[in-house]
């Protein structure tokens, strides 16, 4: 491990980049370029102090896990999240592994929607990447922990599980457990997904009951009755947005012109986290990929974390 290197390297690609860049307001008292310490900490679900301690050269070997969610924080490149696993002394993720690295052209893509929450997910649900109104919608994503930040865990085990009528949660379950079970049929080996399943089938009863059904759903793009705690009931379109070859999704919400969603989305645009919910922290709802429902509340992040 060059501890040295990986520490200049992480402090070189954290200056770099623009609170904007992923998602978050620039402030009025912001003296040095690039990312602060605080928001790169909570944008890859690491202690101020542990950073810090890396960026200084003497911290200790990060994890795999660790290392993948300061490369998505930081926006790096493939080839520069490779450098980072071998800095630290350890090996790129293998092939046949869920890809949560996030092309910068994907991030770019996001920021075009200003107008639309726009939200990227992995193939087990992991939430990798959302753009500003997305968390002026659905609130604080980065506030909660990176281990918690999958949609299926706040879905079956989570404090963030959207509050619906039961026969509708039930539809969303089945769709998020069908999508789990493909992924888990293309990705047998990847430690990730295999300790999320066990993890959820230990913890909740309704996930074992629906992972032992073996269902497979077909839904793909569909209407979301997303409960926003100032704005009301809103009803958005959502659309998925496969990102070709790196088996990830981008969700998209929308609301036909004239309605009141709408006139909601047009205010989120406006005021964005500054007067709209700005102490909420909400997460995305479940159901299956294209399925997900968000509570309302959100982050400031087409993260990669964004």
């Amino acid at each position: 491990m060059d501890r040295i290197e990986l520490g200049t390297a992480l402090r070189t690609w954290r200056e770099r980049l623009h609170p904007s860049d992923v998602g978050l307001p620039a402030g009025l008292r912001r003296r040095t370029p690039g990312l602060r310490r605080e928001e790169v900490a909570a944008l890859a679900g690491v202690s101020v102090d542990y950073l810090t301690r890396l960026e200084q050269g003497r911290g200790p070997r990060p994890s795999e896990g660790v290392l993948g969610a300061l490369a998505r924080a930081l926006r790096v490149t493939d080839a520069e999240r490779d450098h980072l696993f071998h800095l630290a002394g350890g090996a790129p993720p293998l092939p046949g592994r869920i890809r949560s690295a996030v092309r910068p052209s994907v991030l770019r893509l996001m920021d075009r929607f200003t107008d639309l929450p726009a939200l990227l997910l992995d193939a087990k649900y992991d939430v990798l990447a959302w753009n500003p109104m997305a968390a002026a919608l659905l609130g604080d994503l980065s506030s909660i922990p990176l281990d918690q930040r999958n949609i299926a865990r706040q879905a079956f085990t989570g404090v963030h599980r959207l509050d619906v009528e039961p026969g509708e949660r039930e539809r969303l379950d089945r769709a998020l457990v069908s999508d789990l079970r493909r992924s888990a049929a293309r990705y047998p080996t990847d430690p990730g997904l295999q300790r999320l399943v066990a993890d959820l089938r230990s913890a909740s009863a309704d996930f074992e009951r629906l992972w032992t059904l073996r269902e497979l759903d077909e839904r793909h793009n569909d209407t979301k009755r997303i409960r926003h705690p100032e704005l009301g009931v809103l009803e958005l379109d959502c659309n998925v947005l496969e990102v070709h070859g790196d088996d990830q999704v981008l969700l998209v919400y929308s609301a036909a012109p004239g309605t009141r969603a709408a006139e909601a989305l047009e205010l989120l645009r406006v005021v964005g986290l500054q007067h709209v919910g700005r102490t909420r922290t909400g997460y995305p709802p479940t159901g299956g990929r294209g399925d997900a429902d968000f509570p309302a509340s959100g982050h400031d992040t087409a993260q990669g974390v964004r």
